[in-house]
């Protein structure tokens, strides 16, 4: 079942490609909630699950496409009619920080923060994993305190190490492997965030909630 934006709750699925099909959520809650229903539900033929924003991305090559559309409708009914999970369902993982990052004085100077105030408002807040993009194990955390709402570097760096704690806009993140990357980096972790011989390999995954703590170096 498809239907334009606006026309209530009646699904919107579209094809992606040749082997997947985008649902649109309408809300982060709801990505997560389909998401959840998809990984205890999966229905036959599905082998990647992709939540965003407001959307989840279902790729399944081989698959019956008007049997898995009708799936789909029916799990997206249920997850937009689903309470909301009760905080911390699926886990709190602590992410350990040394706070010596090549940016933090500038996140200072462009917050109008000092320094140990940047830091007490990243360690003070919980943040929740909205989803992952960019790169395998990149989860995108939400929940950021406002004041720390700082833009993306003017020019990207040629290589992020991995364990890097980043923030950028309204996102923080910790870099999974070393990459590319223009957002600003206010400290390191130990902790690992993907690996690809645990099961799952990420280990923030969407809807996890995350803390950061302040550790010496």
């Amino acid at each position: 079942m498809t239907s334009r934006p606006g026309s209530g709750n009646r699904a919107v699925i579209r094809r992606a490609g040749e082997s997947a099909l985008l649902v649109e959520t309408g809300s982060l809650e709801v990505s997560h909630r389909l998401d959840a229903l998809l990984r205890e539900h999966r229905p036959a033929g599905v082998t990647e699950i992709v939540p965003g924003p407001a959307t989840v991305l279902v790729v399944a090559p081989g698959a019956d496409p008007a049997a898995l559309r009708a799936r789909l409708s029916l799990l997206l009914g249920a997850a937009r009619d689903a309470a909301p999970a009760p905080s911390g369902a699926r886990g709190t993982v602590t992410v350990p920080v040394v706070y010596d990052g090549p940016d933090l004085a500038d996140v200072a100077e462009l917050s109008g923060l000092p320094v140990r105030e940047v830091v007490e408002r990243h360690t003070g807040v919980e943040l929740v994993v909205g989803w992952l993009g960019f790169a395998p194990g990149f989860a995108y955390l939400t929940g950021l305190d406002p004041a720390l709402h700082v833009p993306r570097l003017p020019t990207p760096r040629t290589s992020v190490p991995a364990g890097s704690v980043a923030i950028a806009g309204p996102y923080s993140a910790v870099y999974p492997a070393a990459s590319p990357g223009g957002w600003r980096l206010l400290g390191s972790s130990s902790l690992v965030v993907w690996d690809t011989a645990a099961d799952p390999p990420a280990l923030l995954t969407p809807g996890t909630r995350v803390r950061f703590r302040a550790v010496r170096g």
